[in-house]
């Protein structure tokens, strides 16, 4: 069954990146860091839509100072409780930040919202992806159900060892355009689906 699946892939995946090293995992941060910041899409894009990373993600911290000191408009997501919209605010700086749904730092709510076009650039966290650059997420659909409506372009950043060959997509799942890793950036097998 595809639901006992996605969540015995989920518990393999945080366990692969809850073995990494401190080291490793800065190290692999640093590379995908400098593999988004020297994509097309980062350097194009005049507003970055970009989350907030927890433990075992892929850090984005530097990805939003850069494109913060860079003069971009950047947009962190915010999830209203209880259900699974989730809507991105700009921020200027980690003080437009508090703790908010899931223990998870979202900006405040005196914070903008924002109108994107086919330049804007939303980085998308997923615990794993697959080659055709659909991925795994932590199973609450925040990130399908706004990609949906998403007019810009999408880059998916994931470790290496976290895109595998199946990720049991479902029907209302959205691939991103590329991925990036710690070892590149990869154009996906196939563009999103509607």
């Amino acid at each position: 069954m595809q639901i006992s699946d996605k969540k015995r892939l989920r518990s393999e995946i945080k366990a692969i990146r809850f073995a990494m090293s401190k080291k490793e995992k800065a190290d692999r941060d640093r590379r995908i860091y400098e593999n988004v910041i020297g994509s097309q899409e980062y350097k194009d894009c005049s507003e970055l839509l970009i989350y907030i990373s927890g433990q075992i993600e892929v850090d984005t911290s530097q990805i939003i100072k850069d494109a913060v000191d860079q003069g971009k408009a950047v947009y962190v997501p915010r999830c209203v409780a209880g259900t699974n919209v989730m809507e991105f605010y700009r921020i200027r700086s980690r003080d437009d930040l508090i703790e908010g749904y899931f223990g998870i730092l979202e900006p405040k709510e005196e914070c903008e919202t924002g109108t994107y076009c086919e330049t804007s650039l939303c980085i998308v966290p997923g615990l794993a992806y697959d080659k055709s650059g659909f991925r795994l997420g932590f199973g609450k659909g925040f990130y399908d159900k706004y990609l949906s409506g998403f007019p810009g372009k999408t880059i998916g950043i994931c470790y290496d060892s976290c895109i595998i060959d199946n990720v049991y997509k479902e029907a209302h799942d959205i691939a991103v355009m590329k991925l990036i890793s710690e070892s590149g950036i990869r154009i996906v097998e196939q563009t999103r689906e509607e």
